[in-house]
């Protein structure tokens, strides 16, 4: 049997005081999918919402602190292994990047890159198009008219 699981959350980092910078990290040998540039991904732990599990991963994965936390979407997943489709939140956290990240272990480089240069180089279609909706959305340092949908903190 197949259950459904709302198990993760996605997370683009991003500054957008500095032309749109999306942070991408590239997975370490040894891990999973080595070599592949992705976002902040992590599990939601158990008694915990998905945006605390964003903010988490992101200080967990970056040493970053959020300043904004923007929900963009919910994407479906099967993860054959456990026989689950897991449902990944997927939100956009503005940081700031003149600051130092600190790459966790499952990570051998990050990068600041345009959203040009990201999309180009994310592992993930929906990746790709996740950078291009929260561009969409937050280019103009919030969501404009819908920021208070949007916006969890």
């Amino acid at each position: 049997m197949t259950t459904l699981e709302v198990g993760v959350v996605d997370v683009f980092v991003i500054d957008p005081s500095r032309d749109f910078r999306v942070l991408l990290m590239r997975r370490a040998p040894g891990v999973r999918c080595t070599g592949a540039w992705e976002a902040v991904h992590g599990r939601i732990e158990a008694g915990e919402r998905p945006e605390d599990a964003a903010l988490r991963e992101v200080f967990e994965e970056t040493g970053l602190t959020v300043t904004r936390l923007y929900s963009l979407t919910c994407n479906p997943f099967y993860l054959h292994r456990l026989g689950t489709v897991q449902v990944a939140v997927v939100f956009a956290a503005f940081v700031d990047s003149t600051l130092p990240v600190q790459q966790s272990e499952e990570h051998d480089q990050v990068e600041w890159l345009s959203l040009d240069d990201a999309v180009e180089r994310a592992a993930w279609p929906r990746t790709r198009q996740g950078l291009r909706d929260a561009h969409h959305l937050l280019k103009s340092g919030d969501a404009g008219p819908v920021d208070d949908v949007l916006r969890v903190r």
